[in-house]
């Protein structure tokens, strides 16, 4: 996994009043086929439309797809490790599936803040998932708390 700002990690979190309308965060990795089957064995979804190559050749996508919470999961690294960082509660996620993403392929999941409600610390974030030709393959929302406290 890479980070494609590596300044905008921040271990320590960030608190609500770090955080501003604007704020874009993203994540990109290569999905392999190993994540593919490490993901399939830790949730139990085996899918043959994700770990069968000869069954998913009979399927509309013609080979096989990573799993769509696999691909939206990394909204969670987002959350977790950028915005807010440390010692944030994740509250909510949408997802809209928009397009497969096949093995190898390499998505960058991005969250750009659009409304902070201050008062109750949180953050609403639009989030997105593109794979390497640039097309949105997942749309969403975030919501998201900071509980970081600044001195």
């Amino acid at each position: 996994m890479s980070y494609l700002d590596e300044n905008s990690l921040n271990m320590s979190g960030y608190s609500i009043k770090e955080i501003y309308i604007g704020m874009t965060r993203s994540v990109s990795k290569t999905i392999s086929e190993s994540d593919v089957y490490t993901y399939a064995g830790l949730i139990g979804d085996i899918n043959p439309v994700h770990v069968n190559e000869e069954y998913a050749k009979t399927t509309r996508f013609g080979k096989r797809i990573v799993h769509g919470m696999l691909t939206a999961s990394f909204f969670s690294t987002i959350v977790g490790m950028l915005i807010p960082g440390a010692d944030a509660i994740y509250l909510g996620q949408t997802c809209k599936f928009l397009l497969p993403v096949y093995i190898n392929d390499t998505i960058t999941a991005t969250g750009v803040v659009t409304k902070i409600l201050p008062e109750k610390k949180i953050a609403i974030m639009e989030t997105t998932v593109r794979n390497q030709k640039g097309e949105i393959v997942v749309t969403g929302e975030a919501t998201v708390m900071a509980t970081k406290v600044i001195e």
